[in-house]
């Protein structure tokens, strides 16, 4: 039986997931989060923490450490679990094409595989792996990032950034390899999965004193998405979303996030005077 415990973490608005295998006690951590702070440049823990303690003391066993896509809005926290939980980590086999992009920005080829070899597993679409005794199916949904993944696990969806919740539509399209026709002809495919199944979507966005909700439905979805839902014709939906991004700054921790992230979480080599750096390229974005 599957079981979903969230955890929201309300510096980066980011919902991760610890799901796992009730009779096997094994699990897997969905798009954790390290915590940064920009200004001091300073990481810490904490989000991670919380995570790392609810495993123990449910006596759960890390099998995957899995990320939905390269986040541009938070650093993940996965070397840092799987030092102290175990598992492999894994995302999708197109980050080679993110890595491709971002690599020559930054300047990093030296400490960011092109192969993308510093995850310890990359999913293609279609395939299928285990958390114990769950089946999970790996779906390619490209259009916010060309590597975007959903994780199917019996009647659950866990979809990144692909979908929000109703009242918030779906994710940006402009970031480097988004595309509107991509992320809508992804969104159709989870349409066609049963109404009833569960949607998790990667940020919730609460108002003040709104009670933080991260689980929909495909049926909800199809009926009441603001920018998608199963009515929208697609140069509709290019309109408003792309309207929509031309009003978005770029989130506020982009540029360390897609660094880190893209080396699978490694904050890079130690300089000679033991300290790690993060390059920040100016007047590219």
């Amino acid at each position: 039986m599957l079981k979903i415990e969230p955890f929201h973490d309300t510096e980066t608005a980011t919902m991760t997931y610890v799901i796992w295998c009730d009779e096997t006690k094994k699990c897997a951590i969905v798009d954790s989060v390290l915590d940064y702070d920009p200004i001091a440049g300073r990481t810490s823990t904490n989000a991670a923490e919380k995570l790392i303690d609810f495993v123990r003391q449910r006596g759960l066993e890390t099998d995957w450490i899995l990320e939905t896509h390269i986040h541009a809005d938070h650093l993940t926290a996965a070397p840092y679990l799987q030092q102290e939980l175990g598992g492999r980590i894994g995302i999708g086999e197109e980050i080679k094409k993110v890595i491709d992009f971002w690599v020559p920005i930054y300047n990093t080829a030296a400490d960011t595989p092109s192969n993308a070899g510093q995850f310890d597993s990359l999913f293609q679409e279609g395939e299928i792996f285990d958390i114990g005794n769950l089946s999970v199916k790996v779906m390619h949904t490209p259009g916010h990032t060309p590597a975007c993944l959903t994780y199917q696990i019996e009647d659950a969806i866990f979809v990144g950034d692909t979908m929000f919740m109703p009242q918030l539509g779906t994710a940006r399209v402009d970031f480097p390899g988004g595309s509107a026709e991509q992320l809508y002809a992804s969104i159709q495919r989870l349409f066609q999965l049963p109404d009833e199944t569960r949607v998790f979507v990667g940020h919730i966005y609460p108002k003040c004193g709104e009670k933080p909700m991260w689980e929909t439905s495909i049926g909800v979805q199809k009926s009441d998405n603001i920018l998608l839902n199963e009515t929208t014709p697609f140069e509709d939906y290019r309109e408003k979303r792309e309207a929509r991004d031309q009003t978005l700054g770029a989130p506020r921790l982009i540029l360390p996030s897609i660094q880190v992230n893209m080396r699978a979480g490694a904050l890079g080599a130690p300089e000679d005077n033991g300290t790690c750096y993060l390059k920040i390229p100016l007047n590219k974005l």
